[in-house]
């Protein structure tokens, strides 16, 4: 059985860091990319970072490009979101994700859809205070 389980979430000041984790059990976590995505309330999901299964190849949206960084050890079958410099609209349940069945070791274009994973953490609540 596949497990995401995230840890990491509280409340910041803006201006503040945040890192969160994303440890994964029950497959080959070095398979697979993997992917953070947030949703605020009464809002969609939306895509934050995405890393490839090496993390050689990683992607941000540009809401958090140059604050955000993903990381993986798949020694540790763990991925990172370090989150630097944080605002109020970063506020949201941060989610990690896993793209089962999408094994190239780089990154395509569909890594920022989120019907692409298939497997889901419970997510972490990230509160950011003005």
């Amino acid at each position: 059985q596949v497990q995401l389980v995230e840890s990491g979430g509280g409340l910041v000041q803006a201006g503040g860091s945040l890192r969160l984790s994303c440890a994964a059990s029950g497959l080959t976590f070095g398979s697979y990319a993997m992917g953070w995505f947030r949703q605020a309330p009464g809002k969609e999901r939306d895509f934050v970072a995405a890393i490839s299964r090496t993390g050689g190849s990683t992607v941000y949206a540009d809401s958090v490009k140059g604050r955000f960084t993903i990381s993986r050890d798949n020694a540790k079958t763990t991925i990172y979101l370090q989150m630097n410099n944080l605002k109020p609209e970063d506020t949201a349940v941060y989610s990690c994700a896993l793209r089962y069945g999408y094994l190239s070791a780089g990154l395509d274009s569909w890594s920022r859809e989120s019907r692409e994973y298939k497997y889901w953490g419970q997510g972490t609540q990230v509160t950011v205070s003005s």
